[in-house]
């Protein structure tokens, strides 16, 4: 167990950011999850841009990598494209 007080503090930090962090990368997980379960096109269009901005705040805020996100939306949107 950590004796100073300023490793204390950075216990408790990490305990609660990395509950932070959890919360929105599952929250985005799901998201990309329904939009790959959706079948109607329409309703894919008008999901992607929700999502797509989700990845963009978790990669820059660096809960996800900046490419993580670029890859996730490419395949997104190639999914979209291949709905008829």
């Amino acid at each position: 167990m950590a004796n100073h007080k300023s490793s204390l503090k950075r216990i408790r930090q990490t305990k609660t950011r990395t509950l932070h962090n959890r919360y929105y990368a599952k929250t985005m997980r799901n998201a990309v999850r329904k939009l790959r379960a959706t079948t109607n096109k329409e309703e894919a269009v008008a999901l992607y841009p929700k999502v797509q901005k989700m990845l963009d705040k978790l990669a820059k805020t660096n809960i996800i990598h900046k490419n993580k996100a670029a890859n996730l939306k490419s395949s997104l949107m190639q999914h979209i494209n291949k709905l008829g």
